[in-house]
């Protein structure tokens, strides 16, 4: 049967007898789990002595996870087993080291496809890597200050007008992406402001997001109504058609983006919602970063639905 093996690892500001209690206490992973947050409804049952528990949902699945063996302030080690959607287990393994600066945390995981999916193996390793590091980022969170920096919000459906829009286009990396776009934003602002759009109205449209690949293609965007004269060469042009649209808010640093996408994915997985094929998802943003708080910057991720 096919090997899986992800470990992704993450420098958490605070000494190791600061990090250990959040990974060797059940009762404290549902405050940072990187699944539960996309289903606050979901049945969590914690084991009285806190070294396993139990979940249940709609979006997650079914499961538990067991501690079987832990060093304080250095390891811990867990049966995982997974009843829905499909059965399977895993080993894993959280790794603390010593670091300047704090702790190196070190997440891994080793399991095995049944042989009828040894198609899905890179998929799989792609999928459940970023749920580790949105994982990790909500931990460091959680320890370095005692909450997370995350919230959402499931807005639900509305009638969306649509419009036209004037944009820059972009292919380029997942680890080039964020500088890159925010390149992008800081030249569409000023110009849109300079040529009587408004620029609290940008909004992002993603063409195509692939993590195996590590491939981006989005469109930052401004709509207009009349397109100004002076129109940079490099810029485009395009259309949003009107549309059924399922909405979901996230609050909290642009770094976290990556809850919402996840548990938008994840309703369409569990058949909650069903997306209209071939109009590409996008987000609006509700504030603004140069005069918000981090932790109070407003996203919505926005889906065509039928």
């Amino acid at each position: 049967m096919p090997k899986v093996h992800v470990a992704r690892s993450k420098l958490i500001n605070a000494p190791a007898n600061q990090v250990y209690p959040a990974i060797a206490n059940m009762d404290q992973w549902e405050a940072w789990s990187p699944w539960l947050i996309m289903e606050p409804d979901a049945v969590v049952t914690v084991s009285d002595d806190g070294q396993s528990y139990r979940w249940e949902g709609v979006r997650v699945g079914e499961g538990d996870m067991r501690i079987t063996d832990t060093v304080p302030n250095r390891s811990a080690r867990y049966d995982l087993t997974f009843l829905k959607p499909f059965k399977s287990t895993a080993k894993v393994g959280m790794d603390l080291e010593d670091v300047e600066g704090g702790t190196k945390i070190t997440w891994s995981m080793d399991s095995q496809l049944p042989f009828f999916m040894f198609f899905m193996k890179r998929m799989m390793e792609s999928f459940i890597g970023m749920d580790y590091e949105r994982g990790l980022n909500l931990l460091k969170d959680y320890v370095e200050d005692g909450e997370i920096h995350s919230r959402l919000n499931f807005l639900g459906p509305r009638d969306y007008a649509g419009c036209d829009y004037i944009g820059i286009r972009r292919a380029c990396t997942l680890d080039d992406m964020p500088q890159l776009m925010q390149q992008d934003f800081e030249r569409l602002g000023p110009w849109a402001a300079q040529n009587g759009l408004d620029p609290a109205s940008m909004f992002c449209i993603y063409h195509d997001f692939n993590p195996m690949k590590g491939h981006c293609d989005y469109t930052a965007a401004v709509p207009y109504s009349d397109i100004p004269a002076d129109m940079p060469a490099d810029f485009i042009t395009g259309s949003q058609a009107a549309t059924r649209l399922y909405t979901l808010e996230h609050v909290g640093p642009y770094e976290h983006l990556g809850n919402a996408w996840s548990a938008m994915h994840n309703l369409i997985r569990a058949k909650e919602i069903k997306v209209v094929k071939n109009y590409h998802p996008f987000e609006t943003y509700g504030n603004s970063p140069q005069d918000t708080d981090s932790k109070e910057l407003i996203t919505h991720i926005n889906f065509a639905v039928h």
